[in-house]
């Protein structure tokens, strides 16, 4: 594996840090006290190409490889992981369903307007009652002629309140995991709602959402691929998901690294630098070390993307080390920083906060480790 990248890619990342130290990074510490972004900011991030990675040219997109993605996610986290998380729900987890499973004309009716960010896309598949169970989740589709007829209760839905589309994950059978199918429902639908959750610990620039669904009618074009293909799809996306979780994870412990850096050479104690001292330095280089194993394990799975192996595993291992490893670069950032990092004057706290919700969405840890676990055993510890 090569790991240098091409020219292409270096003026992608070097254009998107650029764009994001201008457009992001000054404006996130009040994006997240008031509890949201500043929208102007998706059209600009659009014309970058952000929700255009890997949708083909032909749809709207820009084409390009998984790696460029990988890399346009690491400068969102370093950035704002609310901004990240906004892309890659929109267009990682809907527009990609719609590529992987949709018919011509749902790729035609939807990825377009994804690609441009003319709407944004929200991933309905958690409920109250179902997270990591979600073969379980109790959402329902029932047939009335040639429509469907949707009810149910969809949880943390990122993006919720923003979309005009929803990707909505509902029981067509009861035959578990097999009875699940996917929809592609208008969020200005009769009888769709969206409510905003407030208060989060972190992401709190992005709008995440509880969605309620009251006799829902689309018509039998919305299925997205066949009928009790919802889990597949789901879990197909989901792969993708986590090494976009994980991107943005790298991107995030990599600006703890130059915040404690850049703090550590600038603040004085005893009478010198505190980055001579020798367990702040332990401190930054424990920071560097997840980055360089975090971005490594992203990258692989990048690698085996383009060339069209499995990567399931290598999914979770990447997503499982990552998230963890934000949370240990943040709290090294706050004690890099000392009292100054528990306040918002400086990002240290922002990245802990943001850093915490990585390890439970999209397959929490322990979910993580009982998918490893499954694939080195043959022993499945789920039931």
């Amino acid at each position: 594996m090569d790991l240098a990248l091409t020219d292409e890619q270096q003026a992608f990342r070097d254009a998107a840090r650029a764009f994001l130290e201008k457009e992001a990074v000054p404006h996130r510490t009040e994006w997240d006290r008031r509890e949201s972004v500043d929208l102007d900011i998706v059209p600009k991030m659009a014309e970058l190409g952000f929700f255009g990675l890997t949708i083909p040219e032909e749809y709207g997109g820009l084409g390009g490889d998984y790696l460029t993605y990988v890399l346009g996610m690491e400068e969102l986290g370093r950035a704002d992981s609310a901004l990240r998380g906004i892309v890659s729900v929109s267009n990682g987890l809907v527009g990609k369903s719609i590529l992987g499973f949709g018919t011509e004309e749902q790729k035609q009716e939807w990825l377009p307007r994804i690609a441009d960010a003319s709407i944004l896309g929200c991933f309905g598949l958690t409920e109250p009652g179902t997270g990591s169970d979600a073969g379980n989740l109790t959402s329902k589709a029932v047939r009335d002629g040639d429509d469907w007829l949707i009810t149910g209760q969809k949880l943390f839905i990122t993006n919720g309140t923003w979309a005009k589309v929803a990707l909505v994950f509902a029981r067509t059978s009861d035959d578990g995991p097999r009875g699940v199918s996917a929809f592609l429902v208008p969020t200005d639908s009769p009888g769709f709602e969206a409510r905003e959750i407030k208060g989060k610990l972190g992401l709190r620039g992005q709008a995440t959402a509880e969605l309620f669904l009251d006799q829902v009618r689309v018509p039998s074009t919305a299925l997205l691929g066949a009928e009790g293909q919802g889990f597949k799809i789901a879990m197909t996306t989901l792969d993708k998901g986590r090494v976009s979780v994980a991107a943005g994870c790298v991107g995030l412990v990599q600006a703890c690294l130059e915040s404690s850096v850049a703090y550590a050479t600038s603040r004085t104690q005893f009478g010198r630098e505190i980055a001579g001292f020798q367990l702040v330095q332990e401190l930054i280089a424990d920071i560097s070390l997840d980055a360089d194993a975090a971005r490594l394990l992203v990258w692989r799975c990048a690698d085996l993307i383009e060339r069209g192996e499995p990567i399931g595993v290598a999914a979770s291992k990447a997503k499982l080390f990552a998230s963890e490893a934000a949370v240990r670069a943040a709290n090294n950032c706050i004690q890099v920083h000392g009292g100054a990092g528990y306040v918002d004057d400086y990002p240290a706290e922002k990245f802990l906060r943001d850093a915490r919700v990585m390890t439970l969405y999209e397959g929490t840890t322990q979910v993580q480790k009982l998918l490893i676990g499954r694939a080195e055993t043959g022993v499945n510890a789920f039931v």
